[in-house]
């Protein structure tokens, strides 16, 4: 597939417009489930709205960042193409700069992602390698490595957004900075999920450099088995690389069905049609919210579009 661009420099226009996303306060998220006690007084529940990025999620960021470092360094040039195991979302950040900025993209992906991911993936011009759905993202990590290894720097650029700097870092100056920015330096709690964990490594680091009593919360599925994609169950996945359990200051666990009638919820009740990930971000956030004192601001993400996910179970309500 031919592309007319030359170089990731002469084409700002959607660069520009990866991150910057605004701060959404979720006023009317006010109870965890009917009957339970509504927020306390004097806490606020905020959510970064990453499903605005041109790609629909927050991987831009960090796609955005390891691109510009591969190009730097020398290793992403034309003749190689952009390589890397995904569950989706940075697959499809890669799908949509390659195809604007004029790169191969080749994608492992478990075979059990969405339909809608895998088709906008093939829209945007992407080789998918599908593998093992018994294997999740580690199978696909798996893959990955190993058609690098076969045929080596010669044919691919590999990222490995896994275990790539570039990926927290693009939290740690982007993300961390706007939340700081949009609140006024008020957030006292960090919140979000863990899949490569770059997002929440690279904002809760740079949060606590600027308030050094900040909170931070991650959040993972309850079982290696879950259904919520892009998170991952650490004790049983391969672990990242950039990831460090030491950054957290407490760690919860969602179930999928909690995740699943959140994200159902963010939709009828915030107009939030977002990803499952993002509801277990929002289940955790207002299952701690009753336990913050006043003047307490939480932060958490809103990673993805839910357009993605239409033919997902989790919209058929129990």
């Amino acid at each position: 597939m031919g592309h007319l661009s030359t170089s990731l420099a002469p084409e700002p226009g959607l660069l520009a417009h990866i991150g910057g996303t605004p701060l959404l306060r979720l006023t009317r998220l006010t109870r965890l489930l009917r009957g339970d006690p509504a927020l306390p007084a004097g806490v606020e529940l905020h959510g970064k709205a990453e499903h605005l990025n041109p790609g629909g999620s927050l991987k831009d960021r960090p796609v955005k960042a390891m691109l510009l470092a591969g190009e730097a360094s020398g290793r992403l040039t034309r003749e190689r193409t952009i390589l890397d195991a995904t569950s989706g979302n940075t697959g499809i950040s890669y799908a949509m700069l390659g195809a604007a900025l004029g790169y191969g993209v080749a994608l492992c992906l478990p075979a059990s992602a969405s339909a809608e991911r895998k088709r906008m993936l093939r829209i945007y011009g992407a080789r998918v390698i599908e593998t093992d759905p018994g294997e999740g993202s580690d199978g696909a990590r798996r893959r990955a490595a190993e058609l690098y290894l076969r045929a080596g720097p010669e044919k691919y650029f590999y990222p490995d957004q896994y275990n790539n700097e570039a990926n927290w870092r693009a939290h740690y100056e982007g993300t961390a900075e706007e939340i700081w920015a949009q609140t006024g330096g008020r957030v006292t709690h960090f919140l979000a999920g863990l899949g490569t964990s770059g997002t929440f490594i690279g904002t809760a680091r740079r949060l606590k450099e600027l308030n050094p009593g900040l909170q931070a919360i991650s959040v993972q599925p309850d079982r290696p088995d879950h259904q919520l994609a892009g998170l991952k169950h650490m004790a049983t996945a391969m672990v990242p690389g950039i990831y460090d359990p030491a950054v957290a200051d407490r760690n919860v666990t969602v179930t999928t069905g909690e995740g699943w009638a959140m994200t159902r919820r963010l939709a009828c009740e915030a107009g939030l049609l977002v990803g499952v990930s993002t509801g277990a971000n929002l289940f955790a956030a207002l299952r701690l919210a009753p336990s913050l004192p006043p003047g307490s601001v939480l932060v958490t993400v809103l990673f993805d579009s839910g357009g993605r996910y239409l033919s997902s179970p989790c919209w058929e309500a129990p």
